[in-house]
């Protein structure tokens, strides 16, 4: 913590210039949302937007934390129990992106039926 006039005048500074960069990445998203100049990839939403919004989410979530929530000046435990998060998010987005192309060609799966389905058959008692 602060402890000197100095200290506190350089975290008011490291806290200006972060809520600026957090100002000027909330601009940017909506910039990159609305203006049509700054669409990447094909017109309209698409792949690209979407990857390009969370890096500047996630850039705006690491300030937040590092700073704001003085993760900065953490120990190196919390460090590896936020990466391992990291990480379980990124094998879930893995796991999605499988199930996604998971070649099922089941007329049932995808909601396409084309004929009205069988019904299932009773058991007789004997």
């Amino acid at each position: 913590m602060a402890n000197t006039a100095e200290e506190i005048q350089k975290s008011i500074r490291t806290y200006l210039i972060v809520g600026a960069a957090l100002f000027v990445g909330t601009i940017l998203t909506v910039a990159v949302a609305t203006v049509p100049a700054l669409d990447i990839g094909h017109h309209g939403f698409d792949m690209w937007d979407a990857i390009l919004g969370l890096a500047i989410a996630a850039t705006k979530a690491t300030l937040v934390a590092a700073v704001f929530m003085h993760l900065n000046h953490e120990k190196k435990a919390v460090y590896w129990i936020f990466g391992s998060g990291i990480i379980f998010v990124i094998v879930l987005f893995g796991l999605t992106a499988f199930a996604k192309n998971d070649p099922i060609h089941d007329p049932l799966f995808y909601g396409r039926m084309s004929t009205t389905p069988a019904p299932l058959a009773t058991p007789t008692l004997r």
